[in-house]
């Protein structure tokens, strides 16, 4: 389940986007202590990341002698996320004009998803 969503513009890097999740997530969530993330976000985020929070970011690197396809481990849970999210039409394609809209309508599905899993009845 998603603790935290920041939609930005598609000029924001990914890192720097990073950071913006991880300022919501201060002084909440007194129980998180790893955080996973893909190679993309090495680097100084990983400092960056300790000096905000007692979190330790976890790199989930693709080995350098792998060939072909393989699932890296961790990574398939984000996958699934955005999969999850493509069910819901709103967030199946880019509708929304606001980002806060946008994150609106995440949250919204993370707590659909969330019904539906303590009580299978909930449509």
């Amino acid at each position: 389940m998603i603790l935290a969503v920041v939609v930005h513009a598609a000029n924001i890097q990914d890192r720097d986007g990073a950071k913006l999740v991880l300022a919501k997530l201060v002084g909440k969530f007194s129980r998180l202590q790893l955080i996973w993330a893909d190679g993309g976000y090495a680097g100084k985020l990983i400092e960056w990341t300790q000096e905000l929070g007692p979190w330790i970011l976890e790199i989930v690197k693709r080995s350098d002698d792998m060939t072909g396809f393989q699932v890296l481990p961790k990574r398939w849970i984000v996958e699934r996320t955005f999969a999850w999210f493509g069910r819901y039409r709103r967030l199946s394609k880019d509708y929304e004009t606001l980002p806060e809209s946008s994150e609106a309508v995440i949250y919204l599905a993370m707590i659909h998803l969330m019904l539906r899993r303590l009580n299978p009845r909930v449509v």
